[in-house]
C-alpha cells in the first residue's frame, strides 16, 4: 500500500501527518517505509532522526556527440520537444538544464552519431529510523530545474514495505504529479481558509485526473470557517479527520520531536486514518 500524504499548498502540517502515521504504524508492528519526496525542502529528518544514513549521488543521462560523426543534419533538434539540443553545421550544443531524458535525439540520429552521459542533479539517502522505519530522502542540486527526475528514481529505489508512506511536495507541481500517479491512495492536508479551500480544489482536481482516490484532513480545523467542509461534502470527499490546534503539537514539532508520543488526540486521528485507509486497501 503506497498512501501519499499531499496538500494543495504548503504549510499545512503534511509532514506533521506523514511523519507522525509511519512511527505511529511502525510501534504498530507494521513494516512501514517513508519516503520524503519534498526534494526542494526535505525535512522528515527532522523528526524521524534516521540513524545508518548512506548517500548515493543521483544521475540522469543526458545525450553527447560523438567525436567528428555529425553532419548537422538537423533530426535531434527537430524531434526535441523541449529545446534542448541545436544542430549547427557539423556538431550539436546540448543544453543539459532542458534536456528531459527521453532518449528521442538518440532514436532520430541516423548516423549514430550521439551517445548518452551522465549528469548528476542531486543525492539519494536512505537510512532507518525508530522503531524500524525504512527512510529515504532525497536532496535536489542548488540550480536544478527540474525536481521530476529525482523524484522518480527515489520512488523507484525504496524498498516497498506492508506500508509506504509518501510525503508529496506541496502544490500540483510536476513532482507531486509523479508522487500522485505513483500512490495507491492520497490523502490530502488542507486548513480551513480561503487559500487552504482554493488550492484543495487543485489538488482533488489532479488526483481524480490521475484516478486516484483521496480522502481529506483538516488541519487546525478551529481556527477558520466552515467552507472547506461544506465543499468535501459537496464533493463527496471522505474527511478523515480534523486536527485543532494544539499547543502540545506545535511544540514538540517546533522541538523536531514527534508529537505522537505524547499527544493522545492525534493518535486518535492517525488511527481512525489507518482504519479508513489502509486497513481497506487491496
Amino acid at each position: 500500500m503506497r498512501l501519499a500524504i499531499a496538500s494543495g499548498k504548503g504549510g499545512t502540517g503534511k509532514t506533521l501527518v506523514a511523519t507522525n502515521l509511519a512511527w505511529h504504524l511502525a510501534r504498530a508492528g507494521s513494516e512501514v517505509t517513508y519516503v520524503d519526496t519534498d526534494v526542494e525542502a526535505p525535512n522528515g529528518h527532522l523528526f524521524l532522526h534516521p540513524d545508518g544514513v548512506e548517500e548515493t549521488r543521483f544521475v540522469v543521462p543526458i545525450p553527447a556527440l560523438r567525436q567528428g560523426t555529425c553532419s548537422g543534419c538537423g533530426a535531434c533538434q527537430e524531434i526535441c520537444g523541449f529545446n534542448a539540443i541545436l544542430s549547427l553545421k557539423d556538431r550539436v550544443m546540448v543544453f543539459p538544464e532542458l534536456c528531459h531524458s527521453c532518449g528521442a535525439c538518440l532514436l532520430s540520429c541516423k548516423e549514430l552519431a550521439l551517445t548518452e552521459v551522465g549528469r548528476e542533479v542531486g543525492t539519494l539517502r536512505r537510512g532507518t529510523a525508530e522503531p524500524g522505519i525504512r527512510f529515504w530522502s532525497a536532496a535536489i542540486d542548488v540550480g536544478e530545474a527540474k525536481s521530476t527526475p529525482l523524484i522518480a528514481g527515489l520512488l523507484d529505489r525504496a524498498e516497498a514495505s506492508a506500508v509506504t508512506i509518501i510525503d508529496a511536495p506541496p502544490g500540483t507541481s510536476c513532482g507531486a504529479t509523479t508522487v500522485v500517479r505513483s500512490a495507491d491512495h492520497v490523502l490530502l492536508v488542507t486548513e480551513p481558509t480561503p487559500f487552504g479551500l482554493h488550492d484543495l480544489e487543485l489538488a482533488v482536481e489532479l488526483c481524480r485526473a490521475l484516478g486516484r482516490p483521496v480522502s481529506a484532513l483538516i488541519n487546525r480545523s478551529d481556527l477558520g470557517d466552515r467552507r472547506v467542509h461544506d465543499w468535501l461534502e459537496r464533493q463527496s470527499i471522505p474527511l478523515l479527520a480534523e486536527l485543532p490546534f494544539s499547543r502540545e503539537v506545535a511544540t514538540a514539532y517546533a522541538r523536531g520531536e514527534l508529537a505522537a508520543r505524547t499527544v493522545d488526540e492525534l493518535r486518535r486521528s492517525l488511527d481512525h486514518i489507518a482504519g479508513a485507509v489502509l486497513e481497506g486497501a487491496p
